[in-house]
């Protein structure tokens, strides 16, 4: 299992700076969120072992917080000689979805809609959000995904 660090440079080598791209620290937790929901309803396993908890600007992966936190809530930029061949070729389709569909949202759009979900709606503030919550709810994602 990889950690989250690992994904979130993974999302932050998928920006196009020229084209004004941007990753915060907001955006990338919102970005983690999102994976490891959709890995555990497709792959019913997480992605990474790190937890998710409940913070006031929603869904939040501390140890990954704090890894990129010197940035506060300027762009944070891609690390220098990161391999994508580390990642299989599941995973990368699953992280690229992911980005695709979420990487066009504002850090505070993701926040807002992350707000809206119940995996961080009924986790108390400081908590870990459960694997099992967020598998239900991406589980509802993907059925209607494929409506």
């Amino acid at each position: 299992m990889m950690r989250a660090v690992d994904v979130a440079h993974y999302f932050l080598c998928q920006l196009d700076a020229d084209a004004g791209d941007l990753i915060s620290n907001l955006k990338l937790q919102k970005l983690l969120y999102y994976a490891q929901g959709f890995h555990l309803a497709v792959c019913d396993e997480p992605l990474f072992a790190e937890p998710i908890e409940a913070w006031t600007h929603g869904p939040v992966v501390s140890a990954a917080y704090h890894e990129f936190k010197e940035y506060s809530s300027s762009a944070i930029p891609c690390p220098v000689g990161f391999d994508f061949n580390t990642f299989d070729a599941e995973t990368s389709e699953l992280l690229d979805e992911v980005y695709s569909v979420y990487g066009q949202f504002s850090a505070w759009k993701l926040r807002e809609m992350t707000h809206e979900e119940s995996p961080w709606r009924e986790t108390s503030s400081g908590q870990p959000i459960s694997h099992e919550k967020l598998k239900q709810y991406f589980q509802t994602q993907l059925v209607s995904e494929n409506a």
